[in-house]
């Protein structure tokens, strides 16, 4: 059955027997079901939109004082007092965020007919400035992995600091997200053709290139897996395992690299994903082309991966004006023999 007729004939347990025949609630349940069913939405989008969306019904229905609302009967007004509401407590990133959710909200409805316009549609977003996305330099990088390498190697190193030399050679090698990081089996790792198989946001698979460094650190994270925790290794197909043989996860990745961080002496605060934009800023200053750097990111528009050229730029600005005659800075006149009258004879 469709995905919108499922979810127009099993409601929400709380709606009410009485309810119109699209109410708020019901809208945002069709939304929600269209994204899982339809669109193979993450669990952590799913998440984030059921969030965003009940926050403004909640809001919407306390305002109009009727807790049925229809989602027809929301007005560019209404959303414009939601936004309003939410100025003083979240930053403007926050709130861009739920709008976003709104607009895509009334997107569906509107292509679908519930709605006969969107009135989200006429409601600026708030403007957010530009953030420089934070990444280690390359030999910020390279100190970190070496790091973790002489740790892992040392005297009695147990199979959770190979694991962790291991996660962090696979997250520079490969730029995936964390949470395709974790989710990772072991046979979708391919150590001959030097690919990994990924799947990524709505659910799409992709292939990633891993180095052979990235590979040795996981043989050698695996069999001392094995050795140390025979137990585990049949837990499941998890390629990065918790102390009980279970999938690492996400928020365990972030407290992970936080610590390795702070042992190996780098104390800038990067994430997982800081990891993935410093792949990316290093791939794309030694020349890779930014459609393939794309590819490898999973990125649907190449206006996000773009979002990484401006490190490139202020490199090639640092280049131009150290080498240029001509360049934007000013450089002291270089030192030059006082002007001599040739001697001439008679």
């Amino acid at each position: 059955m469709h995905a919108l007729e499922k979810a127009a004939d099993h409601p929400t347990s709380e709606a009410s027997e009485n309810e119109p025949e699209l109410s708020l609630r019901r809208a945002v349940k069709l939304f929600v079901d269209h994204l899982l069913h339809e669109r193979g939405a993450s669990r952590e989008t799913l998440r984030a939109y059921a969030s965003d969306l009940d926050q403004f019904r909640l809001h919407a229905c306390g305002r109009a004082g009727d807790p049925r609302l229809e989602a027809a009967a929301v007005t560019p007004e209404g959303i414009r007092d939601f936004m309003a509401s939410l100025s003083t407590r979240l930053k403007k990133s926050s709130r861009s965020r739920k709008l976003s959710a709104l607009r895509s909200f009334y997107a569906f409805l509107h292509e679908h007919d519930f709605v006969g316009e969107n009135p989200s549609s006429l409601v600026p977003s708030p403007k957010v400035a530009s953030r420089t996305p934070s990444f280690l330099s390359v030999d910020d990088m390279l100190h970190f992995l070496e790091c973790l390498g002489a740790r892992a190697g040392g005297p009695g190193a147990g199979w959770r600091r190979l694991r962790n030399r291991a996660l962090f050679e696979v997250l520079y090698s490969t730029g995936v997200r964390v949470g395709e990081l974790v989710a990772l089996d072991e046979g979708k790792v391919d150590d001959s053709g030097g690919l990994v198989r990924v799947r990524g946001k709505g659910d799409k698979e992709r292939l990633v290139p891993i180095g052979r460094t990235a590979l040795n650190a996981l043989k050698d994270y695996l069999k001392a897996f094995e050795l140390q925790c025979p137990r585990g290794r049949h837990a499941g197909t998890a390629l990065f395992r918790n102390a009980r043989g279970g999938r690492l996860t996400s928020r365990s990745v972030h407290r992970i690299l936080s610590a390795e961080l702070r042992i190996c002496g780098l104390w800038r605060p990067i994430s997982p994903h800081g990891m993935r934009h410093s792949f990316a800023t290093h791939m794309l200053n030694a020349g890779a082309h930014l459609r393939a750097i794309q590819e490898m990111l999973g990125h649907s528009n190449l206006s996000t991966t773009q979002r990484y050229t401006h490190v490139s730029l202020d490199r090639l600005m640092q280049v131009y004006d150290a080498a240029h005659p001509r360049g934007r800075k000013k450089r002291p006149a270089p030192l030059r023999e006082p002007w001599r009258i040739p001697d001439h004879d008679g």
